[in-house]
């Protein structure tokens, strides 16, 4: 897997993850807010699945 997520989408991806989770835990929100655990992993991973199938990538390599 090549990373293709990075920098602010990184961070807004493992805070919004981890804030779904935490919501769900509580019983703030239905069992829709474990839906947090996708962008949760892919923050962690650097990895999104649905932007390599678009060709998109937000992770700045250096060469």
């Amino acid at each position: 897997m090549k990373s293709n997520v990075g920098g602010i989408d990184k961070i807004l991806r493992i805070v919004v993850g981890a804030v779904l989770i935490g919501l769900a835990i509580t019983g703030m929100v239905g069992a829709w807010g474990w839906i947090g655990i996708l962008p949760l992993a892919t923050g962690l991973f650097n990895f999104c699945p649905a932007y390599q199938l678009l060709g998109i990538n937000s992770c700045k390599l250096g060469k």
